[in-house]
């Protein structure tokens, strides 16, 4: 029988393994009636590790799309002695979704809401659905499921039933267990069972809790945060739906969950935030039982250091938070049936807490601001305030609320002992405490495992808990022993044993534990070698460091427009691992390591995984964590075709400067040839350039050609400026411009010229160019041989591209350092200076450019805010603007001037968020077309279909003009055509 997959294709390895003994293990699965695995290395590369210190390469990837194809998969395993991982969005910090056997990730087909039940108050539904998405069903009828962990917008349900999830608001509305009725699972022996109150569905339960009820009673259940092993307490008499109870936080270890039947409760009808401030976090902990006493809906630690993170961290551009004086804070979250009775409680909160700074925030945009600080934790901790990479494993310790300020001033000093640093956050109300620890695991795994030890140590002298809310996993299950008695131990492998007694469900956590030192990610990482590209400066220069910055968050997994995020648009045209970039760095991680992914920088793994890369950068700004995708795909490119031919887009779009002179030297010609079908179709045969996407045509005459056709060009470009001209003709300096009079001016200017708007719409510049000589701004316009090597740099030719940044940094550094501002109307292009430039090229001079370097947005903001200046945006009330901001500019420079500008005008401004899908070169490849319209349809176009028909698209990037024109009969503007009608 040859199966195929739910798409209707045979799956490849299905053609290509080689692999006896797996693809035995894949006609295993297909002959129980499972449709859709995958063991090719790229895959399994993927689901190596998880938001854990672990990593361990599974034996297969399972895509279940029912209980039967779950059942089926448990048959095969206890056949083979593999074990089973039941996956969700991949986020566990404690390494409980990863395993050497099969891996079952139920997000891709098992993740529908079967039935919501407003009078019941419960909602049914599949494993793999992603929190957010249910809440997003549940907010029309004013309802919600209690438990929110920080990971909401990935993470799914039956994560959150296997590690018992919590979030902010549990000491309002309890951990996950408080929050479902029943489950129906299938357990290690192949059982199909609905899980509720009935103990008897499992043969021997109701004897083994009988046989230790004081066992039990002893140990388990002292204060709500008391997560780690197993919910053994739940079964005892008196709890309903205990045997549900009990199996949430196993862990995937007894059972894997099919469907779930979940309580819901009515959302409060007004919430507001206060957030006190203290001294330093210690203080902050002392305070939170009594304000827990006042029963708020939330009580959350935040250390200022994350907010010193956050603004210094990658491409933290335009990080704002008004926050009350202290170094550490308490988010309070007060609910009320009106606003009056919100603040009441929030105002009885401030003055019985201790502070010595609050606010109270009832505005509920600022409030999802303020509360996405707290939620990117993680990602944030992953770095100390002196850079170190900084890693989970001791995250998630409880102590009972009482006890939590003693125990704080305890751990504080042991991390000074050891040398250690962490940045604290958590949930203070119930005594959970989150921290990533700057352990060196690459180098010294022993001091790692003395503070695990000493650690565990001191919470247990607290009467805590190792897990608050995370789980055991590989991470701590191995250090129960500290917690639990020898009895209690052997109980919960009876207990396991009920369910699964050939020990395949996730195999290695909580009983016979994995040693929790084993198995770590940055074992065998090793110096690789390579020619370097670029500088990689935030991470000492070391290409590895970079891509080990993914820690497995998953904020790249989002679905479109989650929390105002824009990365990653592949995933959201596709919703696979693979295009996510978490799963492009677990492949880069992989190639670093050696032993699976070989082959290095040509490794068909490793550029399997970068394929649908837009390059886009907005990683690096949304992921908590700093990655940039877009970067280490270059290098990989600079190194993969060292000395060797590259693809041939590569040599056509990735030179564009050179042909877009070529053939702006010929307009008609090139226009005739780049419209004739036999040429089109010879460009896609050759090049690969899909003949479907229409190509910009050149401009009858270019911005630089039309500026030096005009006799009279000197005293159209503004008071005594200089004409543009070429690079060996005319070396302007400082010198050279000092007859020009800046007398009136508010800022001297250098104009770029970008060969996109210079060849294909030199009406952006000419627009610019107009605006700034009314303003009384002083232009040079820059040689358009000045290139700042964009498309060389998305295509990795990165000698070319450092060469050509050399040259622009010789010629405008004279300038710079005599107080120019370097205009870039080309969001792509502007984000090289202000990003790249500094990666390629060192020195004073490329630094004095990129400081320089400023967007049109910028520019007019300081013109429009100074007191010298009378312009103000043109006033566009009654008009409709589609603002698409540029990927390149978002993540490297910001766009809150841009969104003020367009504000400013009275326009009802809607804003794109996401990709425009075209990226460059990447919307041109045959390959990538398809995808590229997705991404287009999933956002901007979607926009435009739902607006008004004569909405006005304003987008500064040309490769996004181009998708707009391209796709629908909109004529997109830049922000400086926008900008100029005010002076018309």
């Amino acid at each position: 029988m040859v199966s195929r997959l739910r798409d209707g294709s045979k799956p490849l390895e299905r053609k290509s393994s080689s692999n006896g003994l797996q693809q035995t293990l894949v006609e295993m699965l297909f002959s129980n009636g499972v449709k859709d695995v995958d063991i090719s290395k790229r895959r399994r590369a993927e689901y190596s590790s998880d938001a854990s210190n672990y990593r361990i390469v599974p034996s297969a990837v399972v895509y279940p799309g029912s209980g039967d194809e779950v059942l089926g998969a448990i048959d095969v395993a206890n056949e083979t002695g593999l074990s089973i991982t039941m996956r969700g969005g991949g986020t566990s910090v404690a390494g409980n979704s990863i395993g050497s056997g099969i891996v079952l990730d139920t997000t891709r087909y098992m993740n529908k809401v079967i039935d919501i039940d407003p009078e019941a108050k419960t909602a049914t539904v599949q494993p793999g659905l992603i929190l957010d998405e249910l809440a997003s069903f549940l907010s029309p009828i004013g309802l919600l499921f209690g438990p929110d962990p920080s990971t909401h917008s990935r993470a799914s349900i039956g994560g959150m039933i296997g590690n018992n999830s919590c979030g902010a608001h549990s000491i309002a509305y309890g951990k996950t267990q408080d929050n479902v009725a029943s489950l129906k699972v299938v357990d290690g022996r192949g059982r199909v069972f609905q899980a509720k109150d009935d103990l008897e569905v499992v043969p021997g339960l109701s004897k083994l809790i009988a046989d230790h009820e004081g066992l039990i009673s002893a140990q388990l259940g002292r204060f709500p945060r008391q997560v780690s092993g197993y919910s053994l307490q739940d079964l005892l008499s008196g709890h309903p739906g205990r045997l549900a109870r009990s199996l949430v936080g196993s862990e995937g270890t007894t059972v894997g969950v099919i469907e779930s039947t979940l309580k819901l409760i009515e959302a409060p009808k007004v919430v507001v935030l206060a957030i006190l401030g203290y001294s330093d976090m210690i203080t902050a902990a002392y305070a939170a039982p009594a304000i827990a006493a006042m029963a708020p809906q939330t009580i959350e630690g935040f250390d200022s250091r994350l907010l010193e993170r956050l603004r210094s961290g990658p491409k933290r551009v335009g990080v704002s938070a008004t926050l009350p004086k202290g170094k550490g804070w308490l988010f309070v979250e007060c609910a009320g049936e009106t606003l009056s009775e919100a603040l009441a409680s929030a105002k009885a909160v401030t003055l019985t807490s201790g502070v010595i700074d609050s606010i109270v925030v009832r505005d509920t945009t600022a409030m999802r601001m303020l509360w996405r600080l707290r939620d990117d934790g993680a990602g944030l901790a992953g770095r100390t305030i002196a850079g170190k990479a900084a890693w989970p494993g001791f995250e998630d310790a409880a102590v009972p609320p009482f006890r939590l300020g003693d125990y704080l001033v305890d751990f504080q000093d042991l991390l000074g002992e050891f040398g250690f640093d962490g940045l604290i956050y958590g949930h203070f109300g119930e005594g959970c405490i989150h921290s990533r620890i700057d352990f060196d695991l690459e180098s010294d795994p022993q001091r790692f495992r003395a503070f695990m030890e000493s650690a565990s140590d001191l919470v247990v002298s607290y009467d805590g808990s190792l897990s608050g809310e995370h789980g055991d996993g590989r991470a701590r299950s191995q250090l129960l022993t500290k917690m639990y008695s020898p009895q209690m131990i052997s109980l919960f492998a009876e207990f396991k044993g009920l369910f699964d007694p050939n020990h395949v469900m996730n195999k290695g956590v909580l009983v016979e534990p994995a040693a929790f030192d084993d198995s770590l990610r940055l074992e065998g990482v090793r110096e690789f070698p390579r020619r370097k590209g670029f500088g990689f400066s935030l991470d000492g220069g070391d290409f590895g460091a970079g891509v080990h910055r993914c820690v497995g968050v998953g904020k790249c997994r989002l679905a479109q427009g989650a929390n105002d995020s824009v990365m990653c648009p592949s995933y959201v045209a596709t919703l696979d691992e693979k295009d996510s970039t978490r799963g492009r760095a677990r492949v880069l991680q992989e190639m670093l390591n050696g032993t699976f992914v070989k082959g290095g920088w040509r490794s068909k793994e490793v550029h399997e995984a970068l394929d649908l890369c837009l390059s886009c950068k907005a990683c690096s700004r949304d992921c908590p964590a700093g990655v940039d995708m877009a970067r280490y795909k270059a290098e990989v490119l600079f190194n993969a075709y060292n000395h060797r031919m590259r693809p041939m887009n590569h040599y056509l779009l990735g030179r564009l400067s050179f042909w877009a002179e070529l053939g702006g030297a010929f307009p008609n010609l090139a226009n005739k040839v780049l419209t004739n079908d036999f040429a089109k179709l010879a460009m896609e045969k050759v090049a690969g350039i899909d003949r479907r996407r229409t190509l910009p045509p050149f401009a009858k005459r270019s911005f630089v050609s039309t500026l030096k056709g005009n006799s009279v060009s000197g005293s159209a470009l503004g008071r005594g400026v200089p004409q543009e001209g070429g690079l060996d003709d005319e070396r302007l300096g400082p010198k050279s411009l000092s007859g020009a009079s800046s007398k009136g001016s508010m800022s001297r200017v250098v104009l770029m010229v970008d060969p996109f708007n210079n060849h294909f719409s030199p009406w952006v510049l000419e627009d610019c160019l107009e605006l700034l000589r009314t303003l009384e701004i002083e232009v040079v316009v820059a040689p358009k041989e000045l290139s700042m090597a964009i498309t060389e740099i998305s295509t990795g030719q990165l000698e070319i591209a450092r060469r050509k940044l050399r040259r622009l940094v010789e010629w405008l550094f004279p300038l710079t350092s005599s107080g120019y501002l370097v205009l870039v109307l080309e969001p792509s292009c502007a984000g090289v200076l202000r990003s790249d430039l500094v990666e390629l090229h060192k020195g004073e001079g490329a630094k004095s450019v990129c400081d320089a370097t400023v967007t049109l947005a910028e520019l007019l903001m300081r013109v429009a805010n100074s007191p010298r200046s009378s312009w103000q945006p043109p006033n566009l009330r009654g008009e409709t603007l589609i603002w698409q901001p540029h990927c390149h500019q978002y993540a490297d420079i910001g766009v809150h001037d841009d969104l003020q500008l367009l504000k400013a005008t009275g326009a009802n401004l809607l804003t794109v968020t996401g990709c425009c899908g075209m990226a460059g070169n990447f919307g041109m490849e045959l390959s990538h077309y398809d995808l590229s319209v997705r991404v287009a349809q999933r956002s901007i176009i979607s926009q435009i279909n739902e607006a008004p028909s004569d909405a006005v698209v304003v987008a500064d990037g040309f490769s996004c003009r181009s998708q707009v024109s391209d796709l629908t009969d909109k004529v997109p503007l830049h922000l400086g055509s926008i900008m100029l009608r005010g002076l018309k």
